[in-house]
C-alpha cells in the first residue's frame, strides 16, 4: 500500500475487477445469442468483450449481427442477466482494501462499461455505493479504451494524471489508462489472462 501514496485518485474497473461476475457476464450472453439462434460466441470472445460499452460489446461478441438486432440481443442479455443476477460477490480482500484505501484519504472511483443503470443497481446490491466518490458509465460518457471517463473524474477532483491510478481486469481497462496519461494496474484473476498485460 505504500506505494499508492503517490496517487491521489484510484479509480476502478468493475466487474471482473472487484467483483467477480466473469463467468455470469459470459454465460448471458451466450444464452441471449442462442435465444436468438445466433452463432453463440465462445467463452473467450464473451469475456473479451467484458470492460466495454454494450454496443462496443455486441459488436465484437457477434460480429456478424446487423447493428439494427443490437437492441433485440441487449434486451435479451439483459434479461438473462437480471434473472440471474445474486448479491454481488467481492473478491477476496476487495472490501478490506477499499476501506483501508478510504482510510488513507485516496479518492475512489468507479470508471466501467457498465451503464449508469447497471452501476447504481450493482451499487446498492453490494452496499458499496459510500465508499465511492465519483463514477462513470460507458453510456454517459464514451466505451473504454476511450479516456473520457477517466478524465472526466480527474476533472472532477482537481487530480493531474500523474496523481491518477487506474486498476481494471482487461486490456480495455489498462488501454484508458495509458490513453488518459495515467498509471495502471492489471488483475491477473478478470476477464482477460494476466499474459495479455505484458509488454
Amino acid at each position: 500500500m505504500n506505494r499508492l501514496r503517490r496517487f491521489d485518485l484510484i479509480a476502478f474497473d468493475w466487474d471482473g475487477t472487484l467483483i467477480d461476475s466473469t463467468a455470469l457476464i459470459v454465460q448471458c450472453m451466450q444464452a441471449a445469442c442462442r435465444d436468438l439462434a445466433l452463432a453463440v460466441p465462445s467463452d473467450e470472445r464473451a469475456a473479451y468483450v467484458i470492460g466495454l460499452g454494450l454496443q462496443d460489446a455486441l459488436r465484437h461478441a457477434v460480429p456478424d449481427l446487423p447493428p439494427e438486432r443490437y437492441p433485440e440481443l441487449a434486451l435479451r442479455y439483459r434479461r438473462h442477466y437480471v434473472a440471474r443476477q445474486h448479491e454481488p460477490l467481492l473478491f477476496a480482500g476487495a472490501l478490506a482494501m477499499l476501506h483501508e484505501l478510504r482510510a488513507r484519504n485516496h479518492w475512489l472511483a468507479v470508471a466501467t462499461g457498465k451503464t449508469r443503470r447497471g452501476l447504481d443497481e450493482a451499487l446498492a446490491q453490494a452496499r458499496l455505493g459510500a465508499l465511492f466518490d465519483g463514477t462513470r458509465t460507458a453510456d454517459e460518457t464514451a466505451s473504454k479504451p476511450s479516456p473520457l471517463m477517466l478524465l472526466e473524474l480527474m476533472r472532477e477532483f482537481g487530480v493531474e494524471p500523474e496523481r491518477t491510478l487506474m486498476i481494471g481486469d482487461t486490456t480495455h481497462d489498462l488501454q484508458l489508462a495509458v490513453n488518459a496519461g495515467a498509471a495502471c494496474v492489471g488483475v491477473s484473476y478478470g476477464a482477460h489472462e494476466g499474459a495479455a498485460f505484458a509488454p
